[in-house]
């Protein structure tokens, strides 16, 4: 046998202190995580909201460019019932600089027409 004598048995107070200590101890460890696990709960939960806002957001860029891209085809189609009338204008453009050359021409006919006429009477009277 061995010569060590066995370990005084702990008395009965002695005993309920450490249980009671080892319960408390438990009974915090378990309200520090569920403390964490709330704040990590309270976390996602923020993460969650603001995905939606921001798919809200995107939802209303969609919005916004779907309606830009219905405008920007009524502009194509107005710029495309223009174009007739550019065509047209620039006919008349056209007309309008070869008129400009003839009359200028005309012009400087009458011109030369006023002077050989000045010319004719001044000579006529003299004779």
């Amino acid at each position: 046998m061995s010569g060590a004598a066995p370990a005084p048995a702990p008395a009965q107070g002695e005993r309920d202190e450490l249980a009671d200590s080892l319960a408390e101890l438990f009974a915090n460890v378990s309200l520090m995580v569920r403390g964490e696990l709330q704040g990590a709960n309270n976390q996602l939960s923020l993460l969650e909201k603001m995905n939606q806002r921001v798919a809200e957001e995107y939802n209303n860029y969609g919005d916004v460019a779907s309606g830009l891209r219905v405008f920007v085809e009524q502009l194509n189609e107005k710029n495309q019932s223009f174009d007739e009338y550019v065509s047209q204008i620039d006919a008349i453009d056209q007309q309008v600089t070869e008129f400009e050359a003839v009359v200028s021409m005309l012009d400087k006919h009458v011109s030369l027409l006023e002077k050989k006429v000045k010319s004719a009477y001044n000579i006529a009277p003299a004779q």
